[in-house]
């Protein structure tokens, strides 16, 4: 048995909760993929995987096999790429993740950009929210926005997150232009439902203000609540990496311009400097120069 494949399978499975899609993702039969998960738990003498007729989920044994298998066929990785005869191609596959917003808005143009550098890469792009556990879930790098560092992972900063209030010129026209941030609880707000649905706070010169929001409409997601803003739905609270176009254009227009909540950190976490393969030092830094020139840092909100 080969056993690095064993485990490649059997991370597969742990991941998709599947043998038939995994056998799909592998392009293997769904026979050699239980065959390989089966060898691989007869080697290490435990059950990894429980099976129902609904679902695969892992045992306890298998949640500390998933952990070491998947350091290990990393490492196997790392050292293809580090002692094959390439003559410096980056070769391999990362798996990146990224918010849905900003994976919309510019990550992956600059994942197109980088791959059309080095052809012999592939990357899959997991857009997501929530805070992926990168060992378990095979995660290669996470681009992720943040007013606290995360202890638990080495983060490089790749930009400033600043944000604004935004309205669509048709709301403003039925509703009227709020002139301070006390105007804002007459108003139709549009929240994110895990954090500041009922209060915003807003900065003005070292300032803050506490406001009590009204919010008829909530969403969990960035790009959802840009679109209910556009269709005139309310304010909007909203990364100005995702509205600079529509600033442009005219779409949405910047409420309270002097008034905006406290930047964050968009930063790229890793789990060990020692790990790192040259395919993600590469893109690392080709992230820290793109962000240095992306379009939205040109944008001034106090003009519009």
């Amino acid at each position: 048995m080969d056993r690095l494949i064993a485990m490649q399978v059997f991370i597969e499975v742990a991941q998709t909760g599947s043998f038939t899609e995994a056998a799909q993702h592998l392009d293997m039969s769904r026979t050699m993929v239980t065959r390989y998960v089966a060898e691989l738990e007869q080697w290490l003498g435990a059950a990894l995987l429980q099976r129902t007729t609904r679902s695969v989920t892992l045992t306890h044994a298998g949640e500390q096999a998933l952990h070491y298998c998947s350091q290990l066929v990393d490492i196997s990785q790392d050292l293809t790429q580090a002692v094959m005869p390439s003559q410096g191609t980056l070769r391999g596959q990362l798996r990146i993740t990224c918010s849905m917003s900003l994976a919309y808005a510019y990550v992956v143009v600059v994942l197109h950009e980088f791959l059309a550098l080095h052809p012999a890469l592939s990357i899959d792009l997991v857009a997501s929210d929530t805070a992926e556990k990168l060992v378990e879930q095979r995660i290669d790098l996470a681009i992720r926005i943040s007013s606290e560092p995360d202890l638990g992972l080495i983060a490089r900063p790749l930009g400033i997150c600043d944000s604004v209030l935004v309205a669509a010129p048709a709301y403003l026209a039925q509703y009227g232009v709020p002139q301070t941030p006390h105007d804002l609880k007459q108003h139709k707000c549009l929240g994110y439902m895990n954090f500041g649905r009922s209060i915003w706070y807003l900065t003005k010169q070292g300032q803050t203000e506490a406001i009590n929001i009204v919010t008829p409409l909530a969403a969990n997601e960035a790009t959802i609540l840009l679109q209910a803003t556009l269709a005139g739905a309310g304010i909007a609270l909203q990364p100005l990496y995702l509205v600079h176009e529509a600033l442009k254009e005219g779409t949405l227009q910047v409420v309270l311009p002097d008034w905006s909540p406290e930047p964050m950190q968009i930063q790229a976490l890793y789990t060990s400097r020692r790990h790192l393969a040259p395919a993600i030092r590469a893109l690392l830094d080709y992230l820290v120069e793109r962000f240095k020139q992306a379009p939205w840092l040109a944008v001034n909100t106090q003009s519009h």
